[in-house]
């Protein structure tokens, strides 16, 4: 039996390598006896030291190289052991027998994770450093259900997969093994035999916590509890913290392309923190999204196609880096939203693809687990494993790394099944309809979960269709998200901030369609990247004229997005009119703020900002019919629009005129709700702006003339491709 338990193991036969190698009770020549067997290739004499005493091993003979044993008999107390070896080629070295160990991860862990309810997976799944059984060392853990045989393979074994084979924990799919001698900063993947043969799969780790810079692809071991926190006060206020009633003013940036040092190369996450940081507070933004920063191959996808979910991109440097990046933010009072991508992964075959030989994390059939349009793969949402994957990375984000919100990419994708498909090209679900259902239970899951852990934290969605209750509780029948992007808004503002203005006079229904439903969710406004790339042109480019109409316009649609219900989102470079389209490649134009125009752009900006953050009738009842009221929406003729917002204190109130032509209007009468001064508190035209100065010389008083169903009124001249805000003074 031990010889043919041996070739089996030679051969690759053999699932499990505790059932052959380390320490076990057996009987011999009528004796009970321990016998010890090792792996040690190239070895030529091997000695166990055990508490007992050392016990010499002898190879095993032709055809079992590297394959010792020896047998002791008597009493022997358990406990890890070392092998002390001299190799073929003179040298010795004493380590301890990976083999000696007992099992790591309790049985809890193991029905918690099948059972998809194992919201701290990522502190048992993957690498961590820990000391078990008195030793220091590095616990691997791996879920491949489907595979014949797992082994770790990295530096320290010269990525040799007969060396440190994993020990399968039952049925729960997940193979494990406790290496005394890797430590953090080692490198190493997985390596998969399949039930199908061939040859093995080389995995990286879906759990590890670093990885090596593209297009290196193995995993690092990286101790994530080492970080010195400084952001006490921030983290005790965010659960208190209702940002439905705060102001968010979010800056979007993709770290690769904000800034850049003078050679061209990437700045780390410490540098950028030291600049983006400053820059924010002085402009005025008090929330940074940064698009996707796990780690990802290709820099082309901007992060959106991630193979590392667990790991922030080594682009910018190592997990504690980006910490520091997050860190900054919260004690300056600036709140961080990471993109994360639960809706698709890439076909990279070191990562999840076919991990074990089998469609583990996607689903086999291409009608179901395949995005034709993003050639990317679709999660198996069904399965509770996969599911538990994803609602754990979420909870990572916000746990390890201190991340406030996840703004949640492609969600309309994952709530159709039919999403971007034609007839044939898709499976109905289990009643015949188009709705994800099993994504659904998962963004539902993902969502009570962050809130009920992480009091404060929040889920913004990306979701472009109409599907009801997107930002509503899931107690209420919603699907528990804090804010969902408007991108209705976003495309009929661009739509109608790009027409000349002689013909928008026709399209005015772009500008008020969005306040029918503007409080149906919590919206926000949204001038993303998406819309400055692959020829749509940058927000500058879009708009029409010459350049000092095109910096008018631009001001106008900015000031319309901060006047209107909604939080607020701007995309880099948009601050300060960046002309060419965003390239991932290089930084913004930095230059062009040398150009007065584009620096008057910014310091608009960045007033604009202020005013919002300071004034809490802009953002106390966003999402209430009473923060808004019309004052005028029919001068189409004049393509004039006049509304008002209200604070929970009436004499919060400002009144907003968007004037979008470039005429001049004189003797334009508003109705406002109560008489006496009403103070400019902007004007886009001021000649600081690079405006060509018409207003009102800092306000202006009532009269009493009805007007607009109000006793009062204001005798105004409308500044050309302009907007005023005034505040009852």
């Amino acid at each position: 039996m031990a010889d043919r338990q041996a070739e089996a193991f030679v051969r690759g036969e053999l699932s499990d390598p505790f059932t052959y190698l380390g320490a076990r009770p057996i009987w011999k020549d009528g004796k009970s006896c321990v016998v010890f067997r090792a792996l040690v290739e190239d070895g030529a004499e091997v000695v166990a030291l055990l508490k007992e005493g050392p016990l010499a091993l002898r190879p095993m003979g032709p055809g079992l190289e590297g394959l010792f044993e020896g047998y002791y008999f008597g009493d022997h107390e358990y406990a890890p052991y070392r092998l002390k070896v001299r190799f073929a080629n003179g040298t010795e070295s004493s380590f301890y027998d990976a083999y000696s160990f007992r099992p790591v991860l309790g049985e809890l862990d193991l029905f918690l994770w099948n059972e998809g309810n194992h919201y701290r997976a990522y502190d048992k799944l993957g690498a961590h450093p820990i000391t078990h059984e008195g030793v220091k060392g590095v616990l691997f853990a791996v879920w491949a259900p489907s595979a014949k045989k797992v082994a770790l393979v990295g530096d320290r074994n010269y990525w040799d997969g007969r060396r440190l084979q994993m020990r399968p924990r039952g049925s729960s799919g997940v193979w494990e093994l406790f290496a005394p001698h890797f430590a953090e900063g080692d490198l190493y993947k997985f390596e998969i035999t399949t039930q199908a043969g061939g040859p093995p799969l080389v995995k990286s780790d879906p759990f590890g916590y670093h990885m090596e810079q593209r297009p290196k692809t193995a995993s690092i071991v990286y101790d994530l509890h080492h970080y010195d926190w400084g952001d006490e006060a921030w983290m005790a206020g965010r659960p208190k913290a209702n940002q439905l009633t705060k102001p968010l003013s979010i800056y979007e940036v993709h770290l690769g392309s904000w800034r850049r040092r003078p050679d061209g190369t990437w700045k780390d996450y410490r540098e950028a923190a030291d600049e983006l940081v400053p820059y924010m507070l002085d402009m005025g933004f008090n929330w940074l999204e940064l698009m996707p920063i796990a780690e990802h191959p290709f820099d082309a996808s901007w992060g959106y196609q991630v193979t590392g979910y667990y790991a922030a991109t080594s682009r910018f440097g190592t997990p504690d880096d980006f910490r520091y990046l997050v860190d900054k933010c919260h004690q300056a009072g600036i709140g961080v939203i990471v993109d994360w991508v639960p809706a698709h992964f890439p076909r990279d075959s070191f990562a999840l693809e076919f991990f074990d030989g089998t469609h583990l994390y996607e689903h086999a059939d291409p009608r179901q687990g395949a995005h034709s349009d993003w050639g990317t793969l679709v999660f198996n949402y069904g399965r509770k494993e996969v599911k538990n994957f994803l609602v754990a990375n979420a909870l990572f984000w916000v746990d390890l790394f201190h991340v406030d919100a996840l703004r949640v990419d492609a969600v309309a994708s994952m709530l159709y099944l039919d999403y971007s498909r034609k007839e044939g090209e898709w499976i109905p679900n289990r009643y015949g309809g188009r709705e994800n259902l099993e994504a659904l239970e998962f963004i539902k899951t993902m969502n009570t979960k962050l809130y009920e852990l992480f009091p404060g934290a929040m889920t913004i969605a990306e979701e472009s269709t109409a599907f009801p209750g997107v930002s509503r509780p899931v107690h209420l029948g919603g699907l528990g998200f804090m804010f969902k992007w408007n991108m209705g808004w976003m495309h009929d503002m661009l739509d109608f901030m790009s027409k000349d203005p002689i013909y928008r006079r026709y399209n005015m229904e772009r500008l008020t369609f969005a306040l029918l439903y503007a409080f149906h969710e919590n919206f926000c406004l949204p001038l993303s990247h998406d819309e400055v790339v692959y020829g749509k042109r940058s927000l500058w480019d879009k708009m029409p004229g010459d350049y000092w109409r095109k910096c008018a316009n631009l001001r106008l649609l900015l000031g319309y997005m901060y006047a209107e219900p909604g939080k607020k989102l701007l995309f880099m470079g948009g601050e300060f009119g960046q002309i060419s389209e965003w390239d991932h490649n290089s930084q913004l134009s930095w230059e062009l703020l040398k150009n007065p125009s584009h620096k008057s752009l910014q310091n608009f900006t960045r007033d604009l900002n202020h005013l919002y953050l300071n004034e809490p009738a802009l953002y106390q009842l966003d999402y209430d019919w009473k923060g808004f009221e019309w004052v005028d929406f029919r001068d189409s003729d004049s393509t004039v629009i006049s509304f008002l917002r209200h604070g929970n204190d009436p004499r919060d109130s400002i009144f907003f005129v968007f004037n979008f032509t470039p005429v001049v209007r004189e003797g334009y009468r508003l109705g406002v709700p109560s008489a006496g001064f009403w103070k400019e508190l902007i004007n886009s035209d001021s000649d600081i702006y690079g405006g060509t100065n018409v207003g009102h010389a800092g306000g202006v008083h009532t009269d009493p003339i009805p007007s607009h169903g109000r006793a009062q009124s204001l005798n105004l001249t409308l500044p050309p491709l302009g907007f005023i805000a005034f505040k009852r003074g």
